[in-house]
């Protein structure tokens, strides 16, 4: 699953390389790729809507610096994204394993 979340990103930062700079007419391609990517990685609807919002708000704001192409900082725009989406901490998990019923 994250092997194919991974090359669609791939994909989709393919094709805004070359861009002068971040326009709503070159994002709104990638973004529906990102979108389609989400959603075939089982993420909900409504979190993929939330995080496409997000990502649109930042990149069309976002100043390209002069040592960064078009499509590195709509990478940085997706990648900061995606680390206030999953959390910043690293948690650790603890699993409680229960005994099944015997019959």
């Amino acid at each position: 699953m994250l092997d194919n979340l991974t090359g669609r990103f791939s994909n989709v930062f393919k094709n805004i390389r070359g861009q002068a700079k971040l326009t709503e007419d070159n994002i709104k391609e990638a973004l529906r790729e990102v979108r389609l990517a989400l959603l075939e990685a089982d993420v909900a609807l409504p979190v993929v809507k939330e995080f496409v919002n997000n990502v649109k708000e930042k990149a069309l704001g976002q100043e390209v610096a002069g040592s960064l192409t078009p499509d590195q900082a709509f990478i940085g725009v997706v990648n900061q994204a995606l680390v206030e989406l999953m959390g910043k901490e690293n948690k650790h998990w603890i699993y409680r394993f229960h005994r099944l019923p015997s019959f």
